[in-house]
């Protein structure tokens, strides 16, 4: 997501703003501390529905929001519409104007961002347990009546046009944008979220308030909460913030798409090092195997220092610092993403050694060591990656909401992750890395037959 961030100069920082980032300080400490994560449903009268952890050890709150939809409800024609958007909630609402509206979020002692990806518009706020009556009023007002006023509209288009024009003599954006199109053809995903220069100046307020008409509901709306507030309060605030929304949501459909293998995108560029990446199918977040490919790509790369592919591309070879897999979940698409990048003359031997790994992970599948092994660290990197702080614990409650995965998740991961067997992880790198992948290259042109 591409966060929505206004340099503004304010020479004093209030008391209560200074405040909340010295407990803050404090959070990942305390956090660590913690035993478990109790998660509470909580319903307002309203029926907007949140995930609730009560902590009471630093005097903050954290909310995380979601509303499904993103850039892909971006019209044809104006594209960077929802990135735009989400520029705009702390420039004006309801009778407060830009200036006003920051200088009551200063004084509130509160931190409130928003930011857009393709599936969704994301919102979150930090505040003092004890200035939440300010924080959730000032938050309501940018979530319900956002003013989209013509000044600030100007000038946060502005930063985004200057930044595009920057980016396009960057080799590394233009080649991500004919990778993305390639990859995806006309689907949504290929566009770029922060639209095109022709794109953004067709974008008017009414296009604003229709796109946040359309797509801040309380159907499409995903909620988490951590901190000093309790089951009772928070349903109060629920219907506070979002209580006034409209029931339903009038999103665009979006097809699914898998990603167009079997083809090399090359964008030549006269660069000493070059930037490959493959794209192999991927595997759904709800699908049976899920667990088992995920497995799967911690030893194939995620693992990073452990992977197979980290020994034979960097400490047998010294072909590249760094070489990685993912798995890339989108609402509409899956894929298993491979990258690096290397000496230029040595591009195709290390696209070649890449696919060595490949072949032998889908020929014969990890061993029972590697397994196990993956499996520890999975269970292990688990709260240090998700649960570090109440800001990621919020993030990670909507994460599995937006998944399906149920409010007992946590408890049951351990369990199914134990149950994964070297069956299944065979047969899954069997079914993913057997494909001919999309592969591209940024760089000097490769010499034929050189591209593994």
């Amino acid at each position: 997501m591409t966060t929505s961030m206004t340099t503004r100069f304010r020479p004093l920082v209030s008391a209560a703003t200074l405040t909340l980032a010295v407990l803050c300080m404090l959070l990942p400490a305390v956090v660590a501390a913690r035993a478990e994560v109790k998660i509470q449903e909580v319903k307002s009268d309203k029926g907007v529905t949140a995930w609730l952890v009560e902590d009471y050890s630093v005097p903050i709150i954290a909310m995380r929001f979601l509303f499904d939809g993103g850039s892909t409800q971006d019209p044809a024609g104006k594209e960077g519409l929802a990135n735009l958007m989400t520029g705009l909630f702390d420039e004006g609402a309801g009778e407060l104007d830009s200036d006003a509206f920051q200088v009551r979020l200063d004084d509130a002692g509160a931190e409130m961002r928003f930011s857009e990806g393709n599936d969704g518009i994301g919102g979150s706020m930090r505040m003092l347990a004890d200035r939440q009556d300010e924080a959730f009023e000032l938050l309501k007002l940018a979530v319900e009546k956002p003013r989209f006023d013509q000044a600030p509209i100007d000038r946060i288009r502005s930063q985004i046009v200057n930044g595009i024009v920057a980016n396009a003599r960057d080799p590394q954006t233009q080649a991500a944008r004919k990778w993305s199109e390639a990859i995806y053809g006309n689907h949504p995903y290929a566009r770029p979220d922060e639209g095109t220069e022709k794109s953004l100046a067709t974008i008017t307020a009414d296009d604003l308030r229709a796109f946040h008409k359309a797509n801040f509901a309380r159907d499409n709306l995903h909620v988490a909460v951590v901190g000093a507030i309790d089951a009772e309060t928070l349903k109060k605030r629920l219907d506070q913030v979002f209580g006034d929304l409209p029931e339903k949501s009038d999103l665009r459909p979006v097809e699914r798409v898998e990603p167009k293998l079997d083809q090399t995108v090359q964008v030549e560029y006269p660069l000493p090092q070059t930037s490959l990446q493959l794209i192999y199918p991927g595997v759904p977040r709800d699908a049976p195997d899920f667990l088992a490919a995920a497995l799967m790509e911690h030893i194939l790369g995620g693992g990073t220092f452990s992977s197979r592919l980290f020994e034979e591309v960097r400490e047998k070879r010294g072909l590249a610092y760094n070489v990685s897999s993912a798995l890339a979940n989108q609402e509409h698409s899956s894929a298993l993403i491979i990258s690096t990048a290397t000496r230029s003359d040595r591009a195709g031997e290390t696209l070649g050694v890449i696919r060595d790994v490949v072949r032998k992970m889908a020929e014969e599948g990890p061993t029972e060591a590697e397994l196990e092994a993956a499996k520890k660290y999975m269970l292990g990197a688990y709260a240090i990656n998700n649960l570090d702080s109440s800001g990621a614990i919020a993030a990670t409650l909507v994460d599995l909401q937006t998944d399906e995965l149920g409010i007992d998740y946590m408890r049951k991961r351990i369990d199914l992750i134990n149950a994964v067997t070297l069956d299944q992880v065979k047969e899954v790198a069997r079914k993913l890395l057997t494909a001919e992948p999309a592969v591209m290259i940024l760089g000097p042109k490769l010499a034929e037959g050189s591209k593994g």
